[in-house]
């Protein structure tokens, strides 16, 4: 008996695919979103409701979507087959990973370009005498700051607030060179396009052999941002000033549990930085061997990801607490999140260090291996979906070409997110592409498996491949905990809506109608698939053919003769 599938590959070891399932959870939200989140929403009071939503809704989502994907051995299309009618999830999670997909490597390729530039004596935002800079440029650098200059800086800073910094001009200026409308496109920013053209290509070639030689490439991808991080570590908590980060980012401010807001921003934050719903995970499992106990790895990879988040928060806090102490300003001043952390505060804190090129230079290249950890899954996801799709030796022969293929589309729809207002259109991708939809995605799938395939049955198919039926505490989760708390995300998202600035640029109602329309793409795919597969099913009322379009497939079961016994065999 064999425990591989020669047609579809496996991966190495198992190893191999915890490697890859922690590259793809860790993403850059670990490091610029979640200890923004923090600082705000109550510092250490905040890891309380982090905490609670992970063992009640990350881990579980997280376990189910291993499962289901390791079970049927298929992509995020191909497992539909035990609801056929829901097949449209899966074409969904399939618009949702092209979205990210495309913005995410626009933003990789951003953290090369400064990457790339970090390679000098002194970095080129750390002075305010270049050409891009404005008259309200006041570098932290310029001139000995004697300590009567520090003072007229932070009068300078209380009266008028037009300070900007020099990374800020660097980055708005000159790399983005941005201009003042998200319809205004102006030119393509040619390094920027470059540098995109770099990070397709090394994803694709990371995935020319598929789950293969990306197994292999996560050795480095998913450990050496924690060198890094270490290193940054070590030398943002012996600075002066690192302890008053610190407290701001852990002191609990236990008056904000209450706030519903919290509660809501520590769910939303849980659920998108695991990657549920993304399709990522089903496509990952899929290459597992059927025994393998993904259990256990659902566990390990979560707690790896909010580990790290928390770790970050250390990492970026302690800079921008010397920073802020440099300055003599209070750390709201200088904290951010987002692009403007990554490339705007931090790089600012940087130039401050003794041989700041180096820390840069760390600095991007963790955020660049971050990106790729997750960029590969992504793409990996589509493929995958496409070629199990087809599913004859044909395509199975090509799937290289039909990786290039993917890559050069993903390439070329980067390209406008390069122009002169390419900023706009990816922070508008970002918030509307991959927000609500994914709760929409993963509520239904709860249900799917859940209510209409029958949770009996899925905890038979279990135990099964595990051994031993889901634990109690999941069975639980999985039927009523977990779907009502992506009601409550849900709703929350709903009733929190705000339209989406940047700075002090307010976007156009066209381009907001643009984000539903994204938002919604992904979601239609559903009721349009449904429809159709009932349209198509044999029955005589709508009852039966309703029956007929939920009830699973034939061909549903694991993808290995040996491994059909029981209700399968």
């Amino acid at each position: 008996k064999q425990d591989k599938s020669v047609k579809r590959g496996n991966w190495g070891n198992q190893i191999e695919f915890v490697l890859t399932s922690v590259g793809y959870a860790v993403g850059l939200g670990n490091v610029w979103r979640f200890p923004y989140l923090c600082y705000r929403n109550g510092g250490g009071a905040f890891m309380f409701p982090y905490f609670i939503m992970l063992v009640f809704c990350g881990i579980p989502l997280f376990f189910m979507e291993l499962s289901f994907g390791q079970f049927a051995s298929q992509g995020c299309l191909g497992v539909w087959r035990v609801s056929p009618m829901f097949k449209g999830v899966g074409y969904g999670m399939m618009v949702v990973s092209t979205f990210i997909g495309i913005y995410y490597n626009v933003v990789i390729c951003i953290a090369f370009y400064y990457f790339f530039v970090s390679m000098t004596h002194v970095l080129p935002w750390t002075y305010c005498s270049n050409v891009w800079n404005t008259p309200d440029c006041v570098g932290v650098l310029d001139g000995n700051l004697s300590s009567r200059a520090a003072l007229n800086l932070t009068r300078f800073l209380n009266t008028t607030q037009k300070r900007t910094s020099p990374s800020e001009e660097y980055w708005r200026r000159y790399v983005l060179n941005l201009s003042d409308d998200i319809g205004n496109l102006g030119e393509v920013r040619l390094p920027l396009l470059g540098c995109l053209g770099v990070s397709w290509v090394v994803v694709f070639l990371c995935l020319i052999k598929g789950v293969k030689s990306s197994g292999k490439v996560v050795y480095f991808t998913a450990t050496f941002p924690y060198v890094v991080l270490t290193i940054l570590f070590v030398r943002g908590i012996t600075l002066e000033g690192a302890l008053t980060g610190i407290m701001y980012y852990l002191t609990p401010q236990w008056d904000k549990i209450l706030d519903a807001k919290v509660w809501g921003d520590a769910a939303s934050q849980i659920f998108y930085s695991l990657g549920c719903a993304w399709g990522g995970l089903i496509t990952m499992a899929s290459y597992n061997k059927f025994h393998n106990n993904c259990y256990r790895d659902s566990i390990i990879i979560s707690i790896t990801n909010c580990g790290t988040s928390v770790y970050a928060g250390f990492v970026i806090f302690s800079i921008l607490g010397f920073m802020a102490n440099h300055l003599g300003v209070d750390i709201s001043k200088v904290a951010d999140h987002g692009p403007g952390l990554a490339f705007v505060a931090y790089p600012e804190a940087l130039t401050l260090l003794p041989i700041s090129p180096l820390w840069s230079i760390l600095f991007f290249f963790m955020l660049i291996l971050l990106g790729l950890g997750t960029q590969f899954c992504l793409l990996e996801t589509l493929v995958t979906a496409i070629v199990d799709e087809v599913g004859n030796e044909w395509i199975i022969r090509r799937k290289t070409f039909v990786t290039l293929g993917v890559a050069v589309v993903g390439f070329l729809l980067g390209v406008p997110l390069t122009t002169q207002a390419g900023i706009y259109w990816l922070l508008l991708m970002d918030n509307y592409a991959a927000s609500f939809s994914l709760v929409v995605i993963s509520c239904i799938m709860c249900v799917a498996i859940m209510y209409i395939y029958g949770y009996r049955n899925y905890f038979k198919d279990i135990e099964m491949m595990l051994g031993f039926p889901p634990p109690l505490f999941f069975q639980i989760c999985w039927r009523f905990i977990s779907p009502a708390i992506i009601f409550f995300i849900l709703v929350f998202t709903v009733i929190q809506y705000r339209p989406i600035s940047y700075n002090d640029y307010v976007y156009p109602t066209w381009a907001i109608s643009i984000g539903f329309l994204m938002a919604l793409s992904s979601v239609i795919c559903i009721p349009i698939y449904a429809i159709y597969k009932v349209c198509r099913s044999e029955g005589d009322t709508l009852l039966e053919r309703l029956k007929n379009a939920t009830k699973a497939s034939k061909d549903w079961g694991p993808a290995l003769a040996e491994h059909r016994s029981g209700r399968y065999a």
